[in-house]
């Protein structure tokens, strides 16, 4: 099962979105329900969004459309800049890059390591 958490720091216009386990498709729609609520409340091309994945599993290939599908929010959605953190997991990173690469999401990086601006 997977869980995500989201907060938005309004003082360093970031959006942090933590997630971890594996993701089934429900997982994926009450995420996806929440980005919506929270993203209501900013406007969103001021903002990075920070991706906490760093706890995140390797998905499963059925599983992989569900995610591809928030890749194209995040670019349709506009973020000044996308940031995937992740821990040692090579496996991972390939399928998180190859989604971007898929979804041309192009104003993305990959950090392995903890987010620069904290909740105050």
């Amino acid at each position: 099962m997977g869980s995500f958490n989201i907060q938005i720091l309004k003082a360093c216009k970031t959006m942090k979105i933590q997630v971890q386990g594996v993701f089934s498709p429900e997982d994926g729609k009450a995420s996806i329900e929440d980005y919506h609520q929270y993203i209501a409340d900013i406007h969103v091309p001021d903002y990075t969004l920070d991706l906490d994945c760093s706890q995140l599993e390797v998905s499963a290939p059925e599983s992989l459309p569900h995610l591809g599908h928030c890749f194209e929010l995040y670019k349709k959605d506009g973020f000044k800049k996308i940031i995937f953190r992740l821990s040692d997991n090579p496996i991972l990173k390939m399928q998180l890059n190859s989604l971007a690469r898929a979804t041309d999401l192009t104003n993305c990086e990959f950090i392995e390591g903890n987010a620069e601006c904290e909740a105050s």
